[in-house]
């Protein structure tokens, strides 16, 4: 499983450890992600993801999931995240 956030793309980064005495050491900064199931207005239904706290936060304050995949650019998004944008986009288009 990659750590890397499915609707920002959100990954680890790299810096250093630095000590008291100024030794410096690699070491590696994860994003925090969770497990979440988050439900779609326009089809009905709940979709499972691994997103970070920050994407959480961005979804709520855009209204809701429909609300961030109309904004959300599609370089950003996982393979599976694209697939329930483009179903919302076609069910919208229905409606």
């Amino acid at each position: 499983m990659s750590r890397r956030c499915e609707l920002t793309g959100k990954g680890p980064m790299s810096g250093n450890n630095v000590s008291h005495a100024n030794n410096k050491t690699k070491r590696r900064f994860l994003p925090n992600l969770q497990d979440v199931s988050l439900m779609s207005d326009v089809l009905g239904r709940t979709f499972k993801l691994r997103i970070s706290s920050a994407a959480l936060r961005t979804v709520d304050h855009r209204g809701g999931l429909d609300a961030f995949m109309a904004k959300a650019k599609d370089a950003e998004l996982s393979d599976g995240a694209l697939k329930i944008k483009k179903e919302i986009n076609k069910a919208m288009a229905a409606a």
